[in-house]
């Protein structure tokens, strides 16, 4: 699958979609598979964006069904800390502080963060979409420099 242009533009689009791994993982992926750095950036933005509307829409409802079963609660109880960590920006700031938390490419951010953040802090869908594309392009332009400037040297 890997070996066609069409395999590696799927994999590093589904690579961006994962959380943690996002486009900060996919981009370099993609561009290490040999795709234009362009073509990768562009896939991995579109492929981190998929899960934001569903994340922003359904994470509440899914917390609170995992915070019915002992085994998950924790995990729930977790996902909801992470969120109110960043609750002084987001009430500082509103969404100039979810476009930081999720344009700055450092671990704990990104879209799967600010997804989570707008929904725990009942950010409005048409608010919270644009701010965090703004953010994952803003992050997308950041890595691609970073690896286009390494894969340019090499």
């Amino acid at each position: 699958m890997i070996e066609t242009t069409a395999g590696k533009l799927i994999l590093t689009f589904l690579l961006s979609m994962v959380p943690v791994f996002e486009l900060r993982g996919a981009l370099p992926f993609g561009v290490g598979l040999g795709l234009d750095p362009w073509v990768a950036l562009v896939v991995s933005i579109l492929g981190n964006m998929v899960p934001v509307p569903f994340i922003i829409l359904f994470i509440r409802r899914i917390l609170e069904w995992m915070k019915r079963f002992e085994k998950f609660r924790r995990i729930a109880e977790k996902l909801e800390e992470k969120a109110k960590k960043h609750e002084d920006k987001i009430e500082k700031y509103e969404a100039l502080g979810l476009f930081f938390l999720v344009a700055i490419p450092l671990p704990g951010t990104g879209a799967w963060t600010g997804s989570l953040v707008a929904a725990i802090f009942d950010l409005r869908m048409k608010t919270a979409v644009p701010v965090i594309f703004a953010g994952v392009v803003t992050a997308g332009i950041v890595v691609f420099l970073i690896t286009y400037g390494v894969v340019a040297i090499v």
